[in-house]
């Protein structure tokens, strides 16, 4: 069938009124989007058309796929009027010296952060690994605190110790000079009774060995005597440091008249030290000629001394 001049326009004009449809739904789907300032188009007007009554040549047109016309870009908002600065926004002066720049950061620092980062992957096993290794800590933190408290224990226990072996010490210190005092007042005691007996015993034999007709010697002579010689023997004796002072010794002495020593022996009696005993005989036989004169009456051949340390 052969399409007529009036088919042909009549297409066109469907295509036009088809296109104009389609612009309106446009420009409704844009005004519903958002509202239209008053004043910004013209109305825009339609007329509906039956599609029966378009031919064929204006039906296939409006099969075929057409492509997509680009949107229309939506207007421009006009400027809006600035807000009034707020104090916040206001303008700060300017600084009269620069700000202080910032450190830069630890990069070894930030390796080992993200070293230590937890994947979710291993999250289980480390978390795992964390909880046992916090109760290592914690079992090596209890085992630390038993020992040092073990420690200080044992520690106070030696120092009581060191205190009373301290103390046991001291009483015994204590008793040792109770002790000696006590020995020293009874060896006093016994040197003065030794005294005493070596006296009588010594005035019994001069009196024994005084000379017929001289029974009657003079004690006192006797005493000045003895007291020459023990003078004589001190000024050429030097006292042992082990030798205390008024410590007696016996000693016999054989001399001749005049006052010169045969022999000088000290009686085992004696308390002194061999060193003592011997220092007091070279001290017996330095000091000869021993006095004699004036002491004729009370001289004897062998003489019973009660020696006495003294210092010269």
């Amino acid at each position: 069938m052969r399409e007529s001049r009036a088919d042909t326009f009549v297409a066109v004009v469907v295509a036009l009124l088809l296109h104009a449809l389609i612009f309106a739904a446009l420009l409704f789907g844009l005004r519903w989007a958002r509202p239209v300032p008053a004043g910004a188009g013209e109305p825009v007007s339609a007329q509906l058309v039956d599609a029966n009554a378009l031919g064929a040549t204006t039906l296939r047109a409006l099969a075929e796929p057409r492509p997509p016309k680009p949107e229309p870009k939506p207007a421009t908002p006009p400027p809006q009027p600035l807000p009034a600065p707020v104090p916040e926004d206001a303008q700060l002066p300017r600084q009269s010296q620069p700000q202080q720049q910032l450190p830069q950061p630890d990069m070894r620092e930030q390796e080992r952060v993200d070293r230590n980062a937890v994947s979710p992957e291993t999250a289980p096993k480390e978390q795992e690994e964390k909880h046992r290794q916090a109760q290592v800590d914690l079992t090596n933190l209890e085992k630390q605190q038993k020992e040092a408290e073990q420690k200080r224990r044992l520690a106070q226990m030696e120092q009581q110790r060191l205190q009373q072996i301290a103390d046991i010490q001291k009483q015994r210190a204590a008793l040792q000079k109770d002790i000696n005092l006590r020995q020293q007042k009874l060896q006093q005691l016994a040197d003065a009774r030794s005294r005493n007996a070596a006296e009588a015993a010594a005035q019994a034999d001069v009196a024994a060995s005084a000379p017929p007709g001289e029974r009657g010697t003079d004690a006192g002579l006797l005493a000045k005597y003895r007291a020459a010689l023990q003078a004589a023997i001190v000024q050429n004796w030097r006292r042992p440091d082990n030798v205390s002072l008024g410590q007696r010794c016996k000693i016999v002495i054989r001399q001749l008249p005049g006052g010169e020593v045969v022999d000088a022996q000290v009686d085992p009696s004696c308390p002194y030290d061999e060193a003592g005993r011997r220092s007091v005989e070279a001290a017996v036989l330095k000091a000869q000629p021993l006095p004699y004169a004036g002491f004729e009456t009370v001289f004897n051949r062998t003489l019973i001394l009660n020696f006495d340390a003294q210092d010269r």
